[in-house]
Formats: C-alpha cells, structure tokens, sequence
C-alpha cells in the first residue's frame, strides 16, 4: 500500500495545478494506481489499467497514463474514461456522472 500512497502523493502534487484532480472515490482511485503500478512492474511503463495494452510501448503510446484521452475526457464529461482523474465540478456532483466512451480507436486495439 504504500507505493501506491507515494505514487498518488506525487502525482496528485503534478497533476491538480494543471487542473485535473483524483476522483474522491479514494478506494477507487487506490485500485487504478494499483493497476498502473502493476502495468509498470509487467510492461515497463504505466498504461491505463482500464485497456489492454500490448506491451509494445510505441503501440501503447496513448494510453500512457495519463493517456491522450484524458483531457478531452475530462473537458467533455468531467472525467477520464476509467474515472481515475476528474474536474473539480466533477468531485463536487456539479455534472452528472455519466458513462465516459471509449475514444480509443478500435485498430489500436490489435494492433
């Protein structure tokens, strides 16, 4: 547990100024910063643990996290695809909870 307390100290410390925040569902947050430091640990690198990576870090460039779709995410629907990063309107119930689509396109999916 404490590496993942780490990585979420720091990245919440890079991340807030640039205006996306964790989701204050901390469990929730716990288990996706679990998942990426499992992804680091078997890939190399920290892909999104929402998608399937390939393992193939230039195949898995976008979803990287945090991922490209991130940001149009977050200005669209007021969180990321796997709700692990959020707006401040989000955390404080200001827009709705929606399902976040799937931006990634289907071909890097196999590729």
């Amino acid at each position: 547990m404490k590496e993942v307390e780490k990585l979420y100290e720091m990245l919440r410390k890079m991340q807030e100024p640039k205006g996306f925040y964790f989701s204050a569902d901390k469990e929730r947050v716990f288990d996706l910063l679990s998942g990426l430091i499992e992804n680091k640990n078997r890939y190399g690198y920290m892909c999104c643990p929402c998608r399937l990576a390939s393992g193939d870090r230039e195949k898995d460039k976008d979803i990287i996290c945090p991922c490209i779709y991130r940001e149009p995410d977050v200005e669209e629907f007021g969180s990321c695809y796997c709700n692990l990063y959020v707006s401040q309107d989000w955390n404080q119930d200001k827009v709705p909870h929606v399902y976040v689509p799937e931006r990634r396109p289907p071909e890097k999916f196999f590729s």
